[in-house]
């Protein structure tokens, strides 16, 4: 049998899609065309990336539609996601204080695109990386010229993907920081996707650490 061809402008337009599904034209402010409208002048920027990658794995990723936390809030977010074949949504873990995950911002290096919405390519849910710390992960990470997942990109991989977020195969999102040794980590918890925290320096053997090759806004 001949392998998959992937077609990144089918999968682009699947990704818009499942955002209006789940509502983010309205989370973001927005009719359904004034969002379409937003996202579109993407659509040429996964063509022109994604004409050679593979077809999505649970562990590795073509690409995914990012709307940044400058649209919508996590507590926006993530009860618009849940597990693969469940309908139990997502949340954010009580153990961030209000409204505190807005001051988690993208690390300056990232260069994360301007605009509310882009493309993040090449994603890697990092599980060779369990029972390793983010700090540790973060030192190969580099070494490849590739960079950490921020929240809002681990939020986006999930919802495009569900089934990247699999038991004892969860991961930390270390281009997201606030300043202290917190990182946030996407987890499941009682049958559903939890955006909570880790320390960088502790390792844990179902969490490994998200990165990706590249982001690009439109072209």
């Amino acid at each position: 049998m001949a392998p998959s061809v992937f077609d990144p402008g089918a999968e682009y337009d699947r990704q818009v899609q499942n955002l209006l599904g789940r509502g983010y034209a309205g989370l973001a402010g927005l009719t359904d065309d004034g969002f379409v409208e937003l996202v579109a002048p993407l659509r040429q920027t996964a063509l022109a990336h994604g004409t050679s990658m593979d077809p999505p794995k649970p562990a590795r990723l073509p690409f995914a539609l990012v709307v940044s936390k400058e649209l919508v809030t996590a507590d926006q977010v993530m009860p618009q996601t849940t597990l693969a074949g469940r309908s139990k949504p997502g949340l954010v873990d009580r153990n961030y204080a209000a409204g505190e995950l807005s001051r988690f911002n993208p690390l300056k290096e990232l260069e994360i695109p301007d605009g509310k919405v882009y493309l993040v390519f090449d994603i890697d849910r990092g599980e060779e990386f369990l029972n390793v710390t983010p700090d540790d992960a973060m030192d190969t990470i580099t070494a490849r010229l590739r960079t950490p997942l921020t929240w809002d990109e681990g939020v986006a991989l999930i919802t495009h993907f569900p089934a990247s977020l699999e038991r004892n195969r969860c991961f930390s999102l270390a281009g997201s920081r606030c300043g202290d040794r917190r990182v946030p980590a996407l987890w499941i918890s009682e049958g559903a996707p939890k955006l909570g925290w880790c320390w960088a320096g502790n390792p844990h053997t179902w969490l490994g650490t998200a990165s990706c090759g590249g982001r690009a806004g439109p072209r």
